[in-house]
């Protein structure tokens, strides 16, 4: 986020990188827990690091054309469906619900409609302060199939 304020306060003057202390004290994180996001970040294209003195971080594009969906997927994302079914199984290797789950298709639609959301709203409009996001009314009725 520091990284868009930054870029976001006049996109028409140029910017420079932000080093991992100040957007630590900004944030309110350690500095090793900022340094493993910007790494994170880096690794995903999202974040590049500048050397020198006065070096740090800044963004590989302008945050315009950087969506939320996009960050969320290189810092770890929402829980699939198989992260969810290997978590939650009781006392046995796999789901008891395996082969006849009725909360998986719902997880999938749930987290697709998320993702889709997340995808469409660049990191920019965060940097506003809160983001008034209207959500899409879903009309009719789920539908009901027998997953074999």
């Amino acid at each position: 986020m520091q990284l868009a304020r930054e870029e976001g306060a006049d996109p028409k003057v140029p910017h420079g990188p932000l080093n991992v202390r100040d957007i630590a004290e900004r944030e309110g994180l350690s500095v090793a827990y900022v340094e493993k996001l910007l790494w994170l970040l880096s690794r995903g294209g999202i974040t590049e690091s500048v050397r020198g003195p006065r070096g740090g971080y800044r963004l590989t594009r302008p945050c315009s054309e950087i969506s939320i969906g996009e960050v969320m997927r290189v810092l770890g994302g929402i829980p699939s469906k198989d992260e969810i079914c290997a978590q939650f199984t009781g006392n046995h290797d796999i789901c008891v619900h395996q082969n006849d789950c009725g909360l998986r298709p719902v997880w999938v639609s749930i987290t697709d409609f998320v993702h889709s959301v997340f995808d469409k709203i660049p990191i920019s409009v965060l940097t506003h302060g809160e983001v008034d996001v209207q959500l899409v009314q879903l009309v009719g009725q789920p539908r009901v199939e027998k997953v074999s």
